[in-house]
């Protein structure tokens, strides 16, 4: 999968909050001048990325790249992916910024790497997909980081998805009011798939006679699910059941072996870093 890269608008913001006035300690010390190499190594097996913005990051420190490997690459223990060259103030400038990007980002893609490979061993045709419930002002690093890892994006934002939920047809007079509208829906949006959740499974099956695209389920009992998944296969085939909350690494199988096509999850975003040991050496 061909990853996109941070604007330079970012890459500068990093940077602006970590070293607004320069390195004061570096100064001070006056090593400044003196010539050096960095090179990042991953302390466990790893799903690397933003690779490419930590590059960015040290380039615009005034430092210079000798070898990286690209978002996306699997790495096991002790290996080198990222070295650099350059004076030692340029170094110690990018040297915390790169590593916090490379350590969140390569977490969050290792950890969604795991399910995904966890879910396609039952499932090879299954999707696994991250909500939008990614840290505020960090959307396009997390976003990144799923897709490294083999995931997709659920929903990038409002603008360019139909989801609909409770708390929209509260506001229609109920779920079946709205479904009898559902068909205009479709005429409006042609471009666009129309997901709808559902509480229960009667209030599934109502959806997918409707015509939605994709039933939406969360926090739905195993064994329910598994009944849900079969009907809805059988009397609605051109309809798609994805199962959301509370899906994580311990239990993905088991959403899995439901039968579902979609598995929506959030956990992805939430755990350790990945460990990354940097270097800084004199040349």
């Amino acid at each position: 999968m061909t990853l996109y890269h941070l604007p330079d608008s970012a890459i500068e913001q990093f940077l602006e909050e970590d070293i607004p006035y320069g390195d004061l300690t570096t100064s001070l010390l006056g090593i400044g001048t003196k010539q050096g190499i960095i090179n990042f190594t991953s302390r466990q097996r790893t799903v690397l990325c933003c690779t490419e913005e930590a590059c960015r990051v040290l380039e615009k420190c005034g430092a210079s790249i000798i070898s990286t490997l690209p978002s996306g690459t699997v790495v096991e223990n002790g290996i080198t992916f990222l070295s650099a060259t350059g004076t030692a103030a340029s170094l110690h400038a990018g040297w915390k910024v790169a590593l916090n990007l490379l350590e969140y980002a390569s977490g969050i893609a290792t950890r969604t790497n795991n399910i995904v490979s966890l879910a396609k061993a039952i499932n090879p045709d299954i999707s696994v997909v991250s909500t939008r419930k990614s840290f505020p002002g960090t959307k396009k690093i997390a976003i990144k980081a799923i897709m490294a890892g083999g995931a997709l994006p659920h929903r990038l934002g409002l603008s360019e998805t139909i989801l609909i939920f409770r708390q929209h047809t509260a506001f229609l007079g109920g779920l079946e009011n709205f479904l009898e509208t559902l068909a205009l829906l479709k005429k409006r949006a042609p471009e666009n798939k129309i997901i709808v959740e559902a509480d229960t499974a009667e209030e599934a099956l109502k959806i997918a006679a409707a015509g939605a695209d994709v039933v939406q389920v969360d926090k739905m009992a195993i064994e329910e699910l598994s009944r849900l998944a079969i009907e809805i296969h059988s009397d609605f085939p051109s309809v798609k059941i994805s199962a959301a909350g509370g899906i994580n690494a311990e239990n993905t199988m088991i959403y899995a072996e439901t039968g579902v096509d979609i598995l929506v999850l959030s956990s992805v975003y939430f755990g350790k870093p990945s460990d990354i040991k940097a270097t800084i050496t004199e040349v």
